[in-house]
């Protein structure tokens, strides 16, 4: 018989054993620093040869004595476990020192959010490898999506939802949203008991591009992101809902308030989507693992 084409753990513990025991020059000297008995040594080496269909040494009262093949197997294994050593070494050398791009795209205005798991895996990732160029591009999901599947972007963050398929999603976390108004609006003034469901339904609202509707609003202006719905709301004119984060500061100088926020809320997950066949990349992986961490 002989080793088969894929050596593992089982095969390399031989072969560590039949090392040790060359390098002390014998199964009694080897004993302590394998740290098991002889007879244990006597039989791993003797499965080791069954696998190999070799014999490599020959024991007895003349000592301890490599064969031709022994010999051949030694050399070999201690070209083995150099390679091994140097891929070990190469490998730390290149998680020590990332390099390459990560293209992100992102949801407009998250970087008000409380619970900063991107900017903290950012972060990490500069620690990391100092040498990684992030690039930064504020799209909307749809193009984010695309982005990701065309492979103009290595992952996106965007609101959870039906992703497109060929996408891996990583949940990250939710986002609150109220309904508010400005300080100009009719409504800033008016107590929330004042304020019933028919008198909002009334006022004219604006809702983000490309919504499939807004139940309880009358939409009568869109923006593309929400900055744009902000601007709008801050006119004095419309309500519209948006992320508590991203409110707070208005909300705190008193430009604006939310709207009946025990009726008025809604909650959105936010998650990472990358590529689900991509070709493995450091870089990318070395980011999602920190994501993954920064729970």
């Amino acid at each position: 018989m002989s080793l088969p084409a894929r050596l593992n753990e089982a095969d390399l513990r031989l072969l560590r054993i039949f090392r040790t025991v060359v390098e002390c020059g014998g199964f009694s000297a080897a004993e302590a620093e394998l740290n098991i008995s002889r007879p244990a040594i006597s039989q791993h080496m003797a499965d080791l040869e069954q696998r190999l269909g070799l014999t490599l040494c020959q024991r007895g009262r003349a000592g301890f004595r490599l064969t031709d093949e022994g010999e051949a197997v030694y050399d070999a294994l201690l070209r083995l476990m150099a390679a091994v050593e140097n891929f070990r070494t190469e490998l730390n050398a290149v998680h020590a020192h990332l390099r390459g791009e990560l293209n992100i795209g992102i949801t407009d205005n998250l970087v008000t959010s409380p619970r900063m798991r991107v900017t903290r895996a950012l972060r990490a990732l500069k620690t990391q490898g100092p040498d990684v160029r992030v690039n930064i591009r504020m799209i909307p999901p749809s193009q984010i999506e695309r982005g990701v599947l065309d492979g103009q972007l290595h992952v996106g963050i965007i609101p959870a939802g039906r992703t497109l398929p060929g996408l891996s999603e990583l949940p990250l976390y939710d986002e609150v949203s109220h309904l508010y108004c400005a300080a100009e609006h009719p409504f800033f003034a008016r107590p929330d008991q004042d304020l019933d469901e028919a008198a909002i339904a009334e006022a004219d609202a604006v809702a983000p591009s490309g919504l499939a509707g807004t139940p309880q609003l009358r939409v009568t202006a869109t923006a593309a992101d929400r900055e744009g719905v902000a601007f709008l709301i801050l006119t004095g004119c419309y309500i519209g809902f948006l992320p508590t984060h991203y409110a707070r500061q208005w909300e705190v100088p008193g430009l604006m308030r939310a709207i009946r926020p025990d009726l008025y809320g809604q909650t959105v997950e936010y998650q990472a989507v990358t590529l689900r066949s991509r070709h493995p990349n450091l870089v990318l992986s070395t980011f999602v693992r920190l994501l993954h961490e920064q729970e």
